[in-house]
């Protein structure tokens, strides 16, 4: 299996390639080449396994041959050793249509750790042996930077730099990052958006004067193998609902598209999927390019959701790249426009692609906070409110009743513990697992919204 950017670069890296670039050097995402395919024998032979084995058959394909198989399984086994329940990622029903799917179980209780976990010991594999040293350079609205802390801190040969929006992310998350103390382990919080840090990040790849001193690596699903992790839970749930015989539905909350790009690859592995419902907060890019054509930035209006508060998706591209027509010198005049003006329209090749598969909704705030009192009042289940974006955009799918439409549960409400409390009147509680969180020292330096401040933190930093 090789991998192209989307922009047209001609190199053609394998996993392990793309596991430690992270970004191609043109400023694209990679992609395969080709979609594997599983067959319907395929997806029905993991009836039954357990997540771990499931994840091993799912990025097989991906993998090719940088791992021997049972390389891949001992990862994954260890990936997934550390949640607090033996599914993972369990499932929990509703009603009668509406399912969610937990993936909160993993040591920072967010989604991030499904894919983290398993892309910290990927980066050790593929450097042991090596003279390499890894700096793993990250912007995070909320949980990427946590997850992917705990993922790395005190490996060898990597070093990581992670920047967050100050006063953008909540006391927990925040606390989650600042609270790891290890050698490795560096905490910026920058003064500006999360679409600033993340422009900041991308301008480090392309710069000579950081590339020619690091080595630069990626944890934002900028990375194709921690967007490739994900996958794998879209194929454990299905299954559990009767795939590959019944079709199933996904609600996402998404703000950087990956999680919802994931479902579009199971899909193109022939996962039966009816639709995967892109649910935004009122920071609504997604819900307008989708519906509208209309990929135009605006300003980021802070909410009770911040890991969505944001105005440029970046795996967007590699939807936009796969319904285009793979053609990598359109897709860099499209995303150079883009990064000049801030707006783009999406062509008719890419809204028709779009629309066979994918639909939008933009949730606001009292909408958030009444499906958040729905799944409490009707069905006991407390929920952050990430998660009640994408279930009040779950339930106001008109879709058919009779396919199962699975909710992905991003984050322990624990994590948003003030907006949870207003809108149930239950305030939730940190699992034990956490530990003493907000008695321990934290570490951290502040920064302005300077590109050449933050880029010379990197450079005295972020090297071996």
């Amino acid at each position: 299996m090789l991998y192209r950017s989307t922009r047209g670069a001609p190199d053609r890296l394998d996993f392990r390639g793309v596991t430690l670039a992270g970004l191609a050097p043109d400023g694209g995402l990679y992609l395969p080449e080709a979609w594997p395919e599983l067959s319907q024998q395929d997806i029905a032979d993991l009836a039954g396994l357990d997540y771990a084995e499931t994840a091993a058959r799912v990025l097989a394909p991906f993998v090719g041959d940088s791992l021997t198989a049972e390389e891949l399984r001992s990862l994954t086994r260890a990936a997934y050793a550390r949640f607090d329940h033996a599914a993972v990622v369990p499932l929990k029903q509703l009603d009668q249509r509406q399912w969610l799917l937990e993936l909160f179980h993993g040591p920072t209780l967010a989604f991030k750790d499904v894919a983290l976990q398993l892309l910290g010991l990927l980066f050790e594999r593929f450097l042991t042996g090596t003279d390499r040293h890894i700096t793993i350079v990250g912007a995070t609205s909320g949980d990427t930077g946590s997850a992917a802390i705990d993922a790395v801190a005190g490996r060898e040969n990597l070093s990581i730099v992670m920047l967050h929006p100050a006063g953008r992310v909540s006391d927990v998350q925040r606390r989650q990052m600042t609270t790891v103390i290890a050698d490795n382990v560096h905490n910026v919080a920058i003064d500006g958006s999360f679409d600033d840090a993340q422009a900041m990040v991308k301008r480090m790849f392309g710069d000579p004067d950081v590339t020619g001193h690091l080595t630069l690596s990626a944890v934002n699903s900028i990375n194709w193998a921690r967007l490739a992790a994900q996958v794998v839970y879209y194929f454990y749930a299905a299954v559990r609902l009767g795939a590959p015989h019944r079709p199933v539905a996904f609600s996402v909350p998404t703000g950087n598209f990956g999680d919802v790009f994931a479902g579009y690859v199971a899909a193109r592995m022939g996962l039966p999927v009816a639709r995967l419902v892109v649910a935004t907060n009122v920071n609504d890019i997604l819900h307008r390019a989708l519906a509208q054509g209309d990929y135009s930035a605006g300003i980021v209006t802070p909410t009770a959701t911040p890991s969505m508060d944001i105005q440029v998706s970046s795996n967007f591209e590699r939807l936009l790249f796969d319904l285009g027509g793979r053609d990598g010198a359109a897709m860099a005049a499209q995303m150079a426009g883009f990064e000049s003006t801030r707006a783009m329209r999406l062509t008719n090749a890419q809204r028709e692609g779009a629309s066979a598969l994918f639909t939008s909704a933009a949730i606001d705030g009292p909408a958030m906070a009444g499906a958040l009192r729905w799944a409490w009042e009707s069905a006991g289940e407390l929920i952050d409110p990430h998660t009640a974006i994408g279930l009040a955009a779950a339930r106001a799918d008109d879709g058919d009743p009779a396919i199962p439409m699975v909710t992905l549960a991003t984050a322990h409400p624990a994590k948003f513990g003030d907006a949870v409390e207003r809108a149930s009147g239950r305030r939730p509680v940190l699992p034990g697992r956490v530990g003493n969180l907000f008695d321990r020292e934290e570490r951290y330096v502040s920064l302005p919204g300077d590109y050449a401040a933050v880029r010379d933190f990197v450079l005295r930093h972020g090297g071996a």
